[in-house]
């Protein structure tokens, strides 16, 4: 129980340093007149992150939940590699990654590392990981919930983005 609480405190202070870039981006981005959308969803997504992170740890704990190795080794494995997707997306946008949905004008769709494949590769990491990092101790119902909410979040998310998205298209004047 010990090994899962350090897991859970690790991907916190991951998510601390996720904050720290996208305070830093969001600042870059406004300066060149980027502009925020969707703000009202903003906390929930973060709500429900927190919630993954405490209600692994209060299930494991209050429910005193097993760690069961056929089980537990895997989905550490693929929370680990949720968070390198996550890593390769944040570097493959660079200053233009945010936990929020903030557009630069005149900034061309981004078409390199993940994004080549995949038109949101940041959320495929982040439900791999909210399946994935309560599993590993067996908080299956942390797992569930989490699952359902952020599925439901993710939906309102990517139709803002994907608006956002659009709109800039829109304004953008076409290269010659």
């Amino acid at each position: 129980m010990i090994g899962f609480t350090l897991l859970i405190a690790l991907v916190g202070a991951e998510r601390i340093a996720e904050l720290t870039v996208a305070r830093r981006n969001r600042s870059w981005a406004l300066s060149r007149g980027g502009v925020e959308y969707g703000r009202g969803h903003y906390p929930g997504i973060a709500a429900a992150h927190a919630g993954l992170l405490g209600g692994a740890l209060l299930e494991a704990w209050l429910l005193d939940r097993p760690f069961i190795p056929a089980l537990g080794w895997p989905m550490l494995g693929l929370a680990v590699l949720a968070q390198g997707l996550r890593w390769w997306c944040i570097a493959t946008l660079g200053r233009r990654w945010n936990t929020r949905v903030i557009i630069v004008p005149d900034l061309p769709l981004v078409a390199r590392g993940p994004y080549r494949r995949l038109r949101h590769p940041n959320y495929v990491a982040v439900v791999a990981e909210g399946i994935a990092l309560p599993l590993v101790h067996t908080c299956w119902i942390t797992a569930l919930l989490f699952t359902i909410v952020n599925l439901g979040l993710l939906r309102t998310r990517i139709r803002i983005e994907n608006t956002a998205l659009r709109q800039a298209a829109d304004t953008t004047p076409a290269s010659p």
